[in-house]
This record gives C-alpha cells, sequence and structure tokens, in this order.
C-alpha cells in the first residue's frame, strides 16, 4: 500500500532539493517561471503569491519589479525561512498556513499567482478560492496560474480515483490535505475559474503538462 505524507512534510522533506527538481526536471518550469513574471501587469503595486514555497516564480517576479509588495500564503515553514533567505531586502509578509482558510481581503490586490499548486485539490476547494481571489482582487485584476493540467477527462478520472482509493486505504478523512497529485483538465480548470465568476480565462503557455492560465476579472 502507498503511504501518503501530510502536505507540509512532503516538501519540508524535500527542501534542499526542491529548486533544482522543479527547475531542471518538471518540463516546462523553468520557462514557465520566467513567462509568469513576463505577465505581471506592469502597473502591480500588490501581488497575491498562493502556495509560493521558496519562491521560484517570486525569483522572477522581483527581478523585473523589485519594489512590489508580496503577500505569500504556504504550508511550508522551512519553504518560507527559504524564500526570506534569499529576499531579505523585499516586501514580503509570509503567512504560514492553508490559503484556503486565510482571508484575503476584499480589493487588496492588483494580481494574484500560483505555481504548481492547485493540483492538489479536489475541485470544488478549488471552486471556493477561486472565488475567494476573484474578490481579492481590485477591478481589472488578473490571476495567472500554473498548474500541472492533463490533456483527457479519462486521465483526470484516474487520479481522483486513484487519489480516492488511497486515501481510503491510508484511513484519511476528506479534508485532510495530504500530498497526491490530482490534476484537471484545461477545459475543467478553465470552467471552473469561470465559474467562479473571472470573465475571460485563456491559456497563454503549455510545455507537456505544465500550463499557464491568465483570468480576468
Amino acid at each position: 500500500m502507498m503511504k501518503l505524507e501530510k502536505m507540509a512534510d512532503f516538501f519540508e522533506a524535500r527542501l534542499d532539493f526542491y529548486d533544482e527538481h522543479m527547475l531542471t526536471e518538471v518540463d516546462g518550469c523553468r520557462s514557465a517561471y520566467k513567462k509568469m513574471a513576463a505577465l505581471i501587469p506592469t502597473h502591480t503595486q500588490a501581488l497575491l503569491d498562493l502556495g509560493c514555497g521558496t519562491g521560484l516564480e517570486l525569483d522572477e517576479i522581483l527581478s523585473l519589479y523589485p519594489d512590489i509588495s508580496v503577500t505569500g500564503i504556504d504550508l511550508s515553514k522551512g519553504m518560507l525561512k527559504r524564500l526570506c533567505e534569499k529576499h531579505p531586502d523585499r516586501k514580503l509578509k509570509l503567512i504560514c498556513g492553508d490559503y484556503f482558510k486565510t482571508e484575503l481581503g476584499e480589493k487588496a490586490f492588483d494580481c494574484a499567482v500560483s505555481f504548481q499548486t492547485m493540483h492538489h485539490f479536489p475541485k470544488e476547494k478549488k471552486l471556493s478560492l477561486y472565488k475567494k481571489i476573484n474578490a481579492s482582487l481590485r477591478d481589472a485584476g488578473i490571476y495567472i496560474e500554473c498548474d500541472y493540467m492533463v490533456e483527457t477527462q479519462a486521465e483526470e478520472d484516474f487520479w481522483f480515483s486513484e487519489n480516492k482509493r488511497l486515501r481510503r486505504e491510508n484511513g484519511i478523512t476528506d479534508d485532510s490535505y495530504y500530498h497526491y497529485d490530482t490534476p484537471c483538465t484545461v477545459e475543467n480548470q478553465i470552467m471552473l475559474l469561470k465559474k467562479a465568476g473571472f470573465g475571460t480565462v485563456t491559456q497563454v503557455f503549455r510545455t507537456e503538462n505544465t500550463t499557464m492560465l491568465i483570468a480576468e476579472k
């Protein structure tokens, strides 16, 4: 039986080689970090980063916009510490916690981003979060999501089914955070964002399964 790891524990255990893994072993990520930074609106003053981790996307964003104010949320204390060490002189407000439960505010941000984090969660939780993100964005704000997305409904159904089976075998409740990939199709991700109230949702990047969407308020 495959034993699932608690989400925070999974990333804490891989802290020392996480950055190298994402940059060299996950197809498309190195290019996608740069692509995401290039898509940040030039007028952005306040940025929300959900699942910011060690800040690989922020490395690129802060190189273009060093004065931007960033609110980053992540479950891993170790990763947030690593992010602080890399950017000690930047305007970072880092929250070690659950972004589904964290209050994001109303019209507090010009732009929100997430990178390779949403594929760990069920669609109903993502939908509720997308509604919160939408509400947290100022008028004409955008949400940029880069994530692991599959091509077919059959693939999506398989991974969600496997996650359900493994949780049952491990005795894990649905409301507990354990690491397992449950990617959606691009079409279903777009549908969720539109259902959450975003107007236009556009695919702007895809290399293998690494896919980037822009959702406009």
